[in-house]
This record gives structure tokens, C-alpha cells and sequence, in this order.
């Protein structure tokens, strides 16, 4: 997505924190899952509360930039690496690792986490078209056009209606 656009979806922490625990209900019977592996700074949040709701201990990172600007997406950026202990899991390429991530936009960072951990099974919480193809496990699909607007990201302020000038 080039840039944010009119089609917004603002998500509460109420909301996020329901579809991640729905997240967790749809994978609980996908594992059993060793590791989780998420994808800072987006995966942080909802891969506590998988964690949680699976019981899953070993949580580890790996920092992928695409958003520079929060406005567009831009080169990737392997910030920081999966740990060595997480790629000897199961058969090496990641079965039993669980990868999670707030979002699946273009599917690019996916497909790059994916070239590091090919057989593990990748979840997201919300899941745009073009990258519905890059994940296993996702909660809700939004349009391409659409751009999320996390709790994380937002503080209180007036909306204005989709429709304007509509008589109240």
C-alpha cells in the first residue's frame, strides 16, 4: 500500500485483544507449537496473548522494517535475526515454530520471514488480499485499500462520518 487512505479501520485494544485470543482459539488444535517467532513490532502484542492462551514459553523475535514512515512501505530490512536455538526446532525449518504478526499487507515480509522458517505454520490477526497467500492462520480480512489503524498507534479523536453531510 502506497499510503494510507480515506477506507480507514481503527482498531480499539478491546478489539485487538478479542481477535487475538480468536487467533489463538482457531491455532490451538494447528500445533502442538515449541516457539513462538514474532514479527516486531507489529507480532509483540498479539503473540503475548497466543502465548498465553496456548501456554507456549519460548518466545523469540525477528525484526523485519518495511514501514519507514508509517505512511509507506518501503525496502525490507532484516533488523534482527531468529535465534539460533528457534531454527533447531523440530526438523531445522521451523515445524513446530508458530510465526505471528499483527498484519499481512503485500505478503512481502511474510514471504521473507518464510525463507527462514519454511515449514512453519504463519498466523496474523488481520490479512489484506495480497497477502492472504503468505499466512495459514489469519482472524479478519480487510480490503487492499484499507489502511489499519492499531491501538498502539493512536491516541483519542474526533471521527469524521463516512458519509459527510448527512443530516443527523
Amino acid at each position: 500500500m502506497a499510503s494510507p487512505s480515506n477506507k480507514a479501520f481503527p482498531v480499539s485494544w478491546d478489539q485487538f485483544h478479542r481477535d487475538a485470543r480468536a487467533m489463538a482459539w482457531r491455532l490451538a488444535d494447528k500445533g502442538p507449537f515449541q516457539a513462538i517467532v514474532c514479527i516486531t513490532r507489529g507480532g509483540l502484542v498479539p503473540a503475548a496473548i497466543v502465548a498465553r492462551e496456548l501456554e507456549i514459553k519460548l518466545i523469540e523475535s525477528v525484526c523485519v522494517a518495511s514501514y519507514h514512515d508509517y505512511k509507506s512501505q518501503g525496502e525490507l530490512q532484516v533488523l534482527k535475526d531468529i535465534a539460533p536455538s528457534i531454527r533447531a526446532i523440530g526438523d531445522g525449518q521451523g515445524k513446530g515454530v508458530l510465526v505471528v504478526d499483527d498484519l499481512t499487507d503485500t505478503g512481502k515480509t511474510a514471504k521473507v520471514v518464510r525463507a527462514m522458517l519454511p515449514n512453519a505454520h504463519f498466523a496474523t490477526v488481520y490479512a489484506k488480499p495480497m497477502g492472504v497467500p503468505t499466512v495459514d492462520t489469519f482472524i479478519t480480512e480487510v480490503s487492499q485499500d484499507t489502511w489499519i489503524y492499531f491501538p498502539w498507534d493512536m491516541g483519542l479523536s474526533f471521527q469524521e462520518p463516512i458519509k459527510k453531510g448527512s443530516a443527523g
